[in-house]
């Protein structure tokens, strides 16, 4: 017996001369066979197993003595001494039996090979609560339904093996679910609760799943008991403020009319999660055109300081009336946010054109550090293609220029290319980024033709300097500087033509801060800082394409600089 990858199906197969009989095959021998099977196999793991589940489904039908289903206990019990085999192996035969039960070709029901299976199976279950047969608890609950296994069969069990003067099998069971509950193995105890049809544990229980944070559990649980408990599980979350536990249990049972005031409140908090990741769009579709939930997204954008989108939405959905008095707590907000005029930036300019991109090109030479940074339009298709990088940003300290890169790429895409390709690959000019990589691997897709997004040189990558996470660059900014960045233009449409006031100095703001954190991590040595850093030099890097060995993944490698090159800051840095 082997698996047999060549078979038509692709998938291995169990190869059936052993098993032709089963008459004369003991269960040992039959598990040693499936071993041998499963080692010697040249399939890949998942496919041996699943290879050998559907094998052993059918070969059930071949006279396994005294029956299919006593024939699949006693393999239970002796698959713990085949070791690391041992629990795979029983989650395959109890699989296999169980379809085998449902197969055209399973003969009519055996009454007697049935209770005997069932009466084995129960003596099994108390050798593994005993810890007599070593089991995992979803092996022992597996067993106890696919041999339908009750509370009778538990008596007889346990008076079988000299118990008569205990409990009786409801008590043993209680006993058991109460140990499992204490030991907060909440799925074996409510499967069981469930097998057995015991509602014992009481209200507490469900708390004490949520607690846990057993979630799975608990909704199962009060899924068994019905309308009641999903109604108690739905007030348990939302007491808690688990509001999205709440709404997914409201809805997948149809309970939103029960609770109407805590839907809402889910819909809103749902809104805030995707306001808060700059997700507008996304946010504006889930409001559904409900006029409260509008006027919510409305007030969130207000918050947020996102004065276009406020526009948009009253303009779109005739929100009028809205209470004007916000705007007071919106400027209070802004304050709590850095922008382009606490960095000293002089100008920020547009660039769509051949001159002007000469003109940032020069001007970007003579820099000795500059900031990048790009944008795009959000794709909230699932499994679509990103958009095309819509613009970048590239600047000094004082001076950014915005790069409109869909028309300079449509009107002068060789310009473009050698242009961006002198700033890029340029020696004499520190490139900082953050997690620049994404953005360069974007622009290599945008772009694909184009050669400067597949080589730089003297590129370094700020959130690497920083040995643990900050919270993105606006974290990062408000760790440094003391204040952080609003990023709830982060989504907004990079490809409308103009750019608003805002989206240009929100493109302009991510470029310039990252010069002034460049200035920090320089002037402060790794251990003189709050901010525990690295050395930046060893984390500048480049990549210079080569054509010779385009099959290769390409690789960055450090690059030396001299102690003097950026030490002083200069009226171009």
């Amino acid at each position: 017996m082997g698996l047999d990858p060549e078979e038509a199906d692709g998938h291995g197969t169990l190869c059936l001369h052993a098993f032709s009989d089963l008459t004369h095959v003991s269960p040992l021998v039959f598990l040693y066979l499936l071993k041998e099977c499963y080692i010697h196999g040249s399939c890949k793991a998942t496919k041996k197993f699943q290879a050998l589940q559907h094998r052993v489904h059918q070969v059930l039908a071949n006279n396994p003595q005294p029956g299919p289903s006593t024939f699949i206990v006693y393999c239970l019990n002796l698959l713990p001494v085949f070791g690391v085999y041992g629990e795979g192996f029983s989650h395959l035969v109890i699989s296999a039996l169980r379809r085998y039960f449902k197969s055209a070709s399973a003969p009519a029901s055996n009454q007697e090979d049935a209770a005997s299976a069932r009466s084995l199976a129960a003596r099994l279950f108390l050798a593994i609560v005993g810890g007599s047969v070593a089991y995992d608890e979803k092996v022992m609950v597996n067993t106890l339904k696919v041999f339908d296994v009750g509370l009778t069969s538990i008596d007889e069990a346990l008076s079988r093996e000299g118990s008569a003067s205990s409990s009786s099998g409801s008590a043993f069971l209680e006993e058991y679910i109460s140990e499992l509950i204490k030991s907060k193995s909440f799925m074996t105890a409510v499967s069981l609760l469930e097998h057995f049809s015991f509602s014992f544990p009481g209200e507490t229980f469900l708390q004490q799943m949520v607690e846990d944070k057993d979630f799975q559990a608990a909704e199962k649980w009060a899924t068994f008991m019905g309308r009641p408990s999903l109604c108690l599980l739905v007030q348990e979350y939302g007491s808690r403020n688990m509001l999205k536990q709440a709404y997914n249990v409201m809805k997948k049972h149809y309970l939103q009319h029960e609770f109407p005031e805590l839907c809402y409140k889910c819909k809103e908090s749902a809104l805030k999660d995707l306001a808060e990741k700059a997700c507008w769009d996304v946010a504006e579709t889930k409001a559904k055109g409900d006029r409260q939930l509008l006027e919510y997204l409305v007030y969130l954008a207000m918050e947020a300081g996102y004065y276009e989108k406020v526009d948009e939405l009253c303009e779109r959905y005739s929100l009028e009336g809205l209470p004007k008095a916000q705007e007071a707590e919106v400027d209070l907000v802004n304050k709590c946010f850095l922008h382009l005029n606490d960095l000293a930036v002089e100008e920020v300019v547009w660039v769509d054109e051949v001159n002007g991109l000469r003109e940032a090109t020069s001007f970007l030479e003579g820099c000795k550090v500059v900031g990048l940074d790009c944008e795009w339009k959000p794709n909230y298709m699932k499994g679509s293609k990103p958009n095309k990088v819509s613009i970048m940003q590239i600047g000094s300290d004082s001076k950014i220029f915005i790069l409109d890169l869909i028309k300079l790429y449509y009107d002068a895409s060789e310009i473009l290319d050698t242009c961006l390709s002198q700033i890029l690959q340029s020696y004499s000019t520190l490139k900082l980024g953050y997690n620049f990589q994404c953005d360069i691997k974007q622009l290599a897709l945008s772009y694909g033709d184009l050669k400067c997004f597949k080589s730089y040189d003297m590129l370094l990558d700020i959130q690497n300097v920083f040995k643990e996470p900050c919270g993105g660059l606006s974290g990062l900014t408000k760790k440094i500087l003391g204040v952080g960045l609003n990023k709830t233009r982060r989504n907004s449409d990079w490809e409308q033509r103009p750019l608003t006031q805002n989206q240009l100095e929100y493109a302009a703001l991510d470029a310039a801060v990252l010069i002034h954190i460049f200035r920090h991590v320089r002037d402060h040595p790794p251990h003189d800082t709050t901010l525990e850093t690295v050395q930046w030099k060893s984390h500048i890097v480049s990549h210079m394409d080569n054509p010779k060995k385009s099959k290769k993944k390409p690789k960055c490698h450090s690059t030396q600089t001299s102690d003097s090159t950026f030490n002083k800051p200069s009226s171009s840095s």
